[in-house]
């Protein structure tokens, strides 16, 4: 079976065609900077590697590109699109209704749309990849692998808020977390390189979008994004968690609407907000060059981390290992080296010669010094994978 994966993040859109159940990739790329003044499609085969530079509106240009490059007579890895027999779609927020992949019908649709509202800068994306695609491939299944459903296993304890029950019951409300993909792909490779089903670890998944789960036995119990994608740790236009009576003192004194508010958290917040900047590579940069903004920015971003290791830890009773996965996880050893300075209280020390010199083909790297008493692992995430994995399961 062939599946083409699609994963829409905030502001990018990876994609992967995969020959399942051979795991077998036959291209893969990614659409980046999507809404930004300049972007790019980057776009590999088993043979050739380009990047092209051009400007996406939205994520449906992007998506129509990569159409474009997947049946190009010399670079496509496809010869029609008939050829594509599912399509396995990340979808940021499922609610508490689906905790499996699911094949996607008017209902399904209707739902995550529903849930527009609790995941504005990806729910919409992902609905509109889903529509594109049953117009273009209506013949392939289209399979909605939800990131919330991993978080189900989160307990009461964890995942309910303190205002009344029969608001809260009524209406759904309760913290869903995120990014499940991603922490259960790198979660059981983590399992795995410790060689024990006993374990305590902490996921790190850093991107443009960012969250935490602490994870026991490789279940998620506990998770730093709540009812919708936006708490938590500071990303590239989100807030991360803020103190609720701030956003009364805007309503009230400033005269903000609900609305604004919502756009002022999720889009013009986080790195862009402290700097200008939505993307942690450009933050990096004018920091080296002196800029005190992003300097500060830095220090911030990494400070909540460290909280929330700290937290997490002590939820858990102990840690295993730590887990730095996703753009930034993967490639900013800086992030890595900050994140885990002055953490011996836990037993954690960072080898810097490893964390620098870190051999990014390789499926998982330790990066912790001999004396550490917690295994330090880069994962590179492969959520793409895990959705094909999940739909081919469904389909087959």
């Amino acid at each position: 079976m062939i599946i083409l994966v699609l994963n829409s993040g905030s502001s990018s859109l990876k994609f992967q065609v995969i020959q399942m159940p051979e795991e077998q990739v036959l291209s893969k790329g990614l659409v980046e900077r999507i809404g930004e003044a300049k972007g790019a499609i980057h776009y590999q085969n088993p043979t050739d590697s380009i990047v092209r530079d051009a400007v996406f509106r939205d994520h449906e240009e992007g998506l129509k590109a990569v159409i474009q490059l997947l049946t190009d007579s010399e670079l496509g890895c496809i010869k029609n699109l008939e050829e594509i027999q599912a399509v396995g779609h990340r979808v940021v927020h499922g609610g508490d209704s689906y905790d499996a992949p699911t094949r996607v019908d008017a209902h399904v649709r209707e739902a995550i749309e529903q849930l527009a509202s609790l995941a504005p800068l990806h729910n919409p994306a992902n609905l509109a990849g889903i529509e594109i695609c049953e117009q273009l491939m209506p013949a392939a299944a289209q399979v909605a692998v939800f990131d919330t459903a991993f978080h189900q296993t989160m307990p009461e304890k964890a995942y309910r808020y303190s205002i009344p029950r029969k608001i809260s019951e009524a209406n759904n409300i309760r913290a869903y977390g995120f990014h499940g993909t991603s922490h259960k792909y790198v979660s059981e490779k983590a399992q795995t390189a410790l060689g024990q089903s006993d374990s305590k670890i902490i996921s790190i998944h850093l991107g443009n979008g960012c969250s935490m789960t602490a994870l026991r036995n490789g279940k998620s119990v506990d998770h730093s994004l709540g009812f919708g994608p936006s708490n938590g740790l500071i990303m590239g236009t989100r807030s991360g968690d803020i103190d609720q009576s701030v956003i009364f003192y805007l309503m009230e004194s400033l005269g903000m609407s609900g609305q604004e508010i919502n756009s002022l958290l999720q889009k013009e917040s986080g790195l862009l907000g402290l700097t200008g900047y939505s993307d942690l590579r450009d933050v990096q940069r004018e920091a080296e060059a002196g800029n005190r903004d992003c300097q500060v920015a830095l220090e911030m971003i990494v400070y909540r981390i460290r909280k929330y290791i700290g937290a997490y830890a002590a939820a858990l009773n102990g840690l295993d290992a730590l887990v730095f996965t996703a753009g930034i996880g993967e490639n900013s050893s800086y992030i890595r080296e900050q994140v885990c300075l002055e953490m011996d209280y836990l037993g954690i020390a960072l080898d810097t010669q490893k964390n620098t010199g870190l051999d990014k083909s390789q499926p998982v790297s330790e990066i912790q010094a001999e004396s550490s008493r917690v295994k330090i692992f880069v994962i590179p995430t492969n959520e793409e994978l895990e959705i094909a994995k999940q739909t081919f399961g469904l389909l087959a």
